[in-house]
C-alpha cells in the first residue's frame, strides 16, 4: 500500500503526478497532479491505491473523497490525439504532467518544492523531480493522481462513446480490445482513434495501398 515516506523527506509542499491513457488506441492522455498541504488523513489514506487495483466503486468513492477535502490542492492537464500523433505518446505524455503541474501551481499559488512522477521518466519542470518507478503504489499523492485521472478518463471515453460507433470504449476506455478491433473493423476510424497507434495505422497504409 502507498505511503506518505516520499514526500515527507522534503521541506514544504510535495506534488503527485501521474497520467493515465499511455496504451489506448483512442483518446486522450489525461494527466493529474495533486498535493496534500497536510498529511492525510488515515481514512483518507487508506481509500488511495494504484488506480488500477481499484473496483470502479473504490476508484469513484476516492475520487469522491478526494474532490472533497479541503487540505487536497489537485489539477488537471491533457494531451490530444493530434498532440499524441504529431509528439509521439511520450511525449505528449510529459506534455500534460507539465500542464496539469502548471494549473496546479496556479491553484496553490505557489510551485511546490518537489514533483514526485510516477515511472523513470520525467518532464522538465521548474522544480526537484523525483522519479518513482510503480509510484502509484508507493506514494499516496501519486495513487491520488492516478485516480484522478483515471476516473476523468474513463468518464470522458464513455461520453464518447455515446456519440460514436459500437467501439466499446465506456468498457475498455479505447485500450484495443477484441469488441474495440471489431469496432474499427465494422465502423471504421473516428476523429478520436490515434493514427500513429498500430492496428489504426496499419488500416490507414492498408486502404492507401488498396487504393
Amino acid at each position: 500500500m502507498p505511503d506518505y515516506s516520499l514526500e515527507g523527506q522534503y521541506d514544504g509542499h510535495v506534488a503527485g503526478v501521474d497520467e493515465v491513457g499511455r496504451g489506448p488506441l483512442a483518446g486522450p492522455v489525461v494527466a493529474a497532479a495533486v498535493v496534500f498541504r497536510v498529511p492525510p488523513s488515515p481514512y483518507l489514506s487508506g481509500l488511495l491505491d494504484d488506480s488500477k487495483k481499484l473496483t470502479v466503486r473504490r476508484r469513484e468513492k476516492a475520487h469522491a473523497a478526494l474532490l472533497a477535502d479541503r487540505t487536497v490542492c489537485a489539477a488537471l492537464g491533457a494531451a490530444s490525439v493530434p498532440e499524441i500523433d504529431r509528439l509521439n505518446i511520450g511525449q505528449a505524455c510529459h506534455l500534460a504532467m507539465r500542464r496539469a503541474m502548471y494549473r496546479l501551481a496556479e491553484e496553490l499559488g505557489e510551485w511546490p518544492v518537489a514533483a514526485l512522477i510516477d515511472g523513470n521518466r520525467a518532464p522538465e519542470l521548474p522544480c526537484l523531480v523525483e522519479t518513482v518507478v510503480r509510484g502509484d503504489g508507493r506514494s499516496l499523492s501519486i495513487a491520488a493522481a492516478s485516480i484522478l485521472a483515471k476516473v476523468v478518463r474513463d468518464r470522458l471515453m464513455a461520453r464518447l462513446a455515446v456519440r460514436h460507433g459500437d467501439y466499446g470504449w465506456e468498457r475498455n476506455a479505447g485500450y484495443g480490445t477484441a469488441h474495440h478491433l471489431t469496432g474499427l473493423k465494422e465502423e471504421g476510424i473516428t476523429l478520436h482513434h490515434r493514427r500513429s497507434f498500430a492496428p489504426v495505422k496499419q488500416m490507414i497504409a492498408a486502404k492507401v495501398h488498396a487504393a
